[in-house]
């Protein structure tokens, strides 16, 4: 039914025809479509059995007719009753019985999964393999298990091991080596969609490896799975959270960004919320939530409102849609990652800031004493700080040239962009702004976050306008995520901030009240340097503003600077007066009286800015002077200024990444269901909710992200428990147990062994998620240790999935354990554990020629030999020669890679650098340890590359083709010396005969190959 009538009789309500819904009982009862217990009435049975064209259904436009033998099965059921029950995955699982089976004629019985696996046989009446040799359980399991070959000493270990529990040390010992975590975190990281890049567009580098390092970590330490998915889900929420634990939730921010000129910040937003929810399903719940996001699920019990309910819950952190065009900076929320000793000395800084702080204002009531000294010796009123800049826009310095006059600093003259009219201002004449128009006093501004400084515009807005820069120095603002800081005009109210990447890493302080329109208003802004909004004061006509903070999470610099890793130093910043590249400009709007300082504005001296004779009293000067003439304030705000830029330098030292941080419950983003997915069809509004069909969400949870993680690892959870075991089943066995292991709803397929699936999920969750247990069991399992060729010949034939699992596994390596192979093999092979990525060879100019508008700079040295698992990794051109082996994009998640067959597959083999690189230095390892000595080679060489002894004709023809190519080359030393000189960096052994290394090489290249080289036997 879901196949061939679902699409126009299921969930889906606004496709449903003639209110039929063919998933739930009463309503087809309702209509009269079926009568249980009979299979002859109802206009289900008629509508399916009808020869009228007309009248049949499926509809015959639709291509999808039913088959007789599925009539006959309709028929049956509406006989039988036709009962209905919920998808057999949204039943949560129970521990069924493990049957008895017949162990007679060989049948093995290790553990309970070949109790499950028999019991299926014998009901086909099919039979277990024989054991599989040791030689190929070995490889097998040591492939499965770390993504390596057996080394010539790891197998002679095995093979001299008679013990009975010889295997199970195999297995402890793999489990416990830490290539198990960078193999296991390989298919995560599919999952994940897990890139060195944003994707898109640009597909700029983002640095997001230490999620890659955290993956491995947490397979090594064997975190269990119901944690593992809790970390990356809330990590961030946990109680005492972690450094890891937040480096988890990175997980959350994968999905493809973009930074093309022009995007919607939020049209791109939704697309990354949108891609956490399909993630999630895929990853956890194993479903298809995407086909929810335009319309109600057509075959599984999800609406629309669920979709968006579900995305609530991962719709709350301060983030932008967008990554910038001008900066490195990584989009906010982020994290630093500390290593050695960095998290103390940042620590320590802090709390050196805040005693400092504390001890400045211990001083205050001294300071005040010292102060009414002062007055009594006073003569006269003190003088305003002086400022750097003073525009007055009384008309053109030099006309031709647009300059203003800067009456501060004759040296720093203001430039306007495009000419435009003076009119009356406040004092004399005021600049017109009109469309697209700034004003440039180069020189001057550029300061970092812990440097006050304040400034002073008149403005008089003739017409209302919903976003116009006033002042700022910065580059852009969403192409740059505003770096620098603004003057911002929305909807009339005015909002200052500093940024470093808005809006997660930054404050910004809004007033309440808007300007009047066509009245002259004089805004003034100062700033302590302390990256607090507390340190922002903003004032109008002299007096402070009402105002309200926004945003107060400043942990990085402002200052635009190549120090700073920007990526250009095209379009530097200035401190400007309006206009700012791809934003709005201020917009018939006058302009008079501009001021900069580079100190933070006494209350006073602004309100003596705006009236020269305003009132004041001698005590009003108070913040002045402790500013510019008490000895003891000035000395120790010199000592904190001196804190906050040490604790800048390491804050822009410290490796960033992008992880997810909770907005607080009472400023929680809104959720709206978007009408056919579009981001500006705002329809009801949502709170974050699950899909009842799965499981309703328990009333005991608080409905946030770390709510939703604790329903994920729900033991009433249906789905968690089965995904996660199918998925390693399918990467132990080649496929899953589901083998549609993204989708276990209505269109998925059925899972091959039901109760083996139930038994291992409550197993997994009995036994405390412990991922490596559940390899331990699966792997030692007779199912497992089958030999690849079943007992009948025509079982291959019957079954050519081996979904009954007749035998053993027999699949080829993937595409990174193909290059981690031959780099084993070879010796080659660097076993660091972590760290950047790595950029191995790859055909010259192909990321240029490609059009990726990137170069690619290829690595050198030990870089060269590291794992696959690290090689970088870009989304839009991922790894030419993991590509070919089938390696996914992973712009999207991907819970099992495809497999194909090309002819391009063998060219890699045979003439990638890296493989015949591998190969000549395996050539002259052979060459080196047997001289003279054809067979040992051959069989030297065959171990390595199969794991087991070579017979008697694949020995003859491999020294048969050792011989003939000694022979050619010997007849082409030139060409000898180019085989093993010409391809790839490592060393070349000069010391050794060009002509035995290559006719080894050759050799070599053969057996990369070789079909028992290049699949799991």
């Amino acid at each position: 039914m879901a196949e061939h009538c679902f699409k126009c009789h299921g969930q889906d309500e606004k496709e449903r025809k003639a209110d039929l819904q063919l998933d739930d009982r009463e309503n087809v009862i309702a209509m009269d479509a079926i009568v249980p217990g009979r299979s002859d009435v109802g206009t289900l049975i008629e509508r399916i059995v009808t020869t009228d064209v007309d009248e049949i259904m499926p509809p015959p436009e639709e291509h999808k007719p039913l088959k007789p033998e599925q009539i006959e099965l309709i028929k049956r059921w509406l006989a039988e009753g036709a009962k209905f029950e919920k998808h057999w995955s949204f039943i949560p699982p129970v521990m069924p019985q493990v049957p008895t089976v017949k162990t007679e004629g060989g049948a093995r019985v290790v553990n309970e999964v070949d109790a499950f696996v028999l019991k299926r046989l014998e009901e086909k009446g099919m039979n277990q393999a024989a054991e599989a040799t040791r030689e190929a359980w070995l490889r097998r399991v040591t492939f499965d298990l770390t993504g390596l070959p057996p080394t010539l000493a790891e197998q002679d270990a095995f093979f001299a091991d008679q013990s009975e529990g010889a295997r199970a040390k195999v297995v402890d010992r793999l489990l416990s080596a830490p290539e198990y975590g960078e193999h296991m975190a390989v298919g995560w990281l599919d999952v994940a969609r897990f890139a060195d890049t944003f994707g898109r567009h640009e597909d700029h580098d983002s640095q997001t490896w230490p999620y890659r390092d955290w993956v491995i970590r947490a397979f090594n330490d064997n975190l269990p799975y119901d944690q593992f998915v809790k970390w990356q889900t809330a990590g961030d929420m946990m109680p005492g959270a972690t450094q890891d634990m937040y480096l988890a939730t990175v997980f959350n921010r994968l999905p493809q960004q973009s930074n093309e000129a022009g995007s919607d910040e939020e049209e791109f937003r939704q697309e990354i919320v949108a891609d956490r929810v399909n993630t999630n399903g895929i990853a956890f719940l194993g479903l298809s939530m995407e086909c929810a996001r335009c319309h109600d699920h057509k075959y599984d019990p999800i609406s629309t409102r669920e979709y968006y309910s579900m995305a609530a819950f991962l719709n709350n952190i301060d983030e932008c849609g967008l990554y910038t065009v001008y900066t490195t900076n990584i989009p906010a929320p982020s994290m630093f990652i500390y290593e050695g000793d960095d998290e103390r000395q940042h620590a320590n800084v802090k709390l050196k800031m805040q005693f400092k702080e504390a001890e400045r204002e211990a001083t205050l009531p001294e300071a005040k004493r010292r102060f009414e000294r002062w007055l009594k010796e006073l003569e006269g009123r003190p003088a305003a700080a002086k400022p750097l800049v003073h525009l007055d826009f009384e008309g053109y310095l030099q006309k031709e040239e647009k300059t203003l006059k800067n009456l501060a600093d004759a040296d720093r003259s203001g430039l306007l962009r495009r000419r435009t009219d003076f009119a009356e201002g406040h004092i004399g004449q005021a600049l017109y702004f009109k469309e697209d128009n700034a004003v440039t006093v180069p020189g001057v501004g550029q300061y970092s976050r812990t440097q006050p400084f304040s400034f002073s515009i008149w403005l008089k807005p003739t017409v209302s306008q919903e976003r116009a820069l006033v002042v700022h120095y910065s580059r852009a603002g969403l192409d740059a995520g505003s770096q620098g800081y603004e003057l911002l005009m929305e909807d009339d109210r005015l909002s200052f901030a500093l940024c470093h990447f808005w809006p997660g890493n930054a404050m910004r302080v809004k007033m309440n009240q808007p300007l009047t329109l066509s009245a002259w208003s004089m805004v003034t802004v100062t700033y302590d340097g302390s990256s607090r909004a507390a340190g922002i004061k903003m004032y109008l006509n002299g007096l402070p503003a009402v105002t309200e903070v926004d945003r107060d999470r400043l942990y990085k610099d402002i200052k635009h600077s190549a120090t700073f890793m920007d990526k250009d130093g095209v379009n530097a910043p200035t401190l400007t007066v309006s206009g700012r590249h791809n934003d709005k400009s201020l917009d018939k709007t006058y302009v008079d009286e501009f001021y900069f300082w580079d100190r933070e504005l006494a209350p006073v001296e602004v309100k003596l800015l705006g009236n020269r004779d305003a009132a004041n009293k001698p005590e009003d000067w108070f913040a002045w002077w402790l500013r510019e003439k008490d000895p003891v304030w000035r000395k120790l705000s010199q000592e904190l200024k001196e804190l906050r830029d040490e604790e800048n330098v390491i804050a822009m030292r410290m490796k960033e990444v992008m992880v997810m941080r909770e907005i607080p419950e009472e400023k929680r983003r809104p959720t709206f269901v978007q009408e056919r997915g579009h981001f500006q069809a705002i329809g009801e509004r949502v709170r974050p909710d699950v899909p009842a069909s799965v499981f309703e969400f328990p009333e005991d949870l608080p409905r946030t992200r770390l709510g939703y993680a604790e329903w994920l690892v729900d033991r009433r959870n249906p789905l968690t428990a089965r995904v996660f075991v199918n998925r390693i089943w399918q990467q132990f066995f080649g496929r899953g147990l589901v083998v549609t292991s993204e989708d276990f709803g209505v269109q998925g397929q059925l899972p091959t062994h039901p109760e083996l699936m139930d038994w291992l999920a409550v197993w997994f969750m009995d036994n405390g998620w412990d991922v490596k247990a559940l390899c331990r069991l699966l792997v030692l399992s007779a199912t497992y240790g089958q030999d690849s060729m079943p007992v009948e010949r025509r079982w291959l034939e019957d079954d050519l999935d081996n979904a009954l699992l007749a035998r053993g596994p027999r699949t080829r390596l993937s595409a990174e354990q193909l290059r981690d192979n031959v780099l084993a093999v070879s010796g080659l092979l660097v076993k660091d554990l972590g760290g950047p990525p790595t950029k191995p060879y790859q055909p010259a100019g192909l990321w240029e020629d490609s059009g990726t508008q990137h170069s690619y700079h290829q690595d050198h040295g030990a870089r060269l030999f590291r794992r696959s698992c690290y090689t970088f990794w870009r989304r839009t051109l991922p790894p030419p020669s993991m590509t070919v082996f089938d390696a996914p994009t992973r712009e999207f998640c991907k819970s099992r890679r495809d497999r194909s067959s090309t002819p391009l597959q063998a060219l890699v083999l045979f003439n990638d650098p890296q493989f015949l690189e591998a190969a000549r230095v395996l050539a002259e390892k052979l060459v080196r340890d047997h001289p003279g000595d054809d067979l040992a080679r051959v069989e030297t060489a065959f171990r390595l590359f199969t794991g087991r002894k070579a017979d008697a004709m694949e020995r003859e023809v491999l020294t048969a083709l050792l011989r003939d190519q000694r022979s050619y080359f010997a007849g082409c030393p030139e060409e000898a010396e180019r085989l093993r000189s010409e391809n790839g960096e490592a060393p070349v052994a000069k010391e050794l005969s060009a002509v035995e290394v290559a006719a080894s090489t050759m050799l070599t290249r053969a057996l990369l190959g070789y079909e028992d080289s290049v699949v799991k036997p």
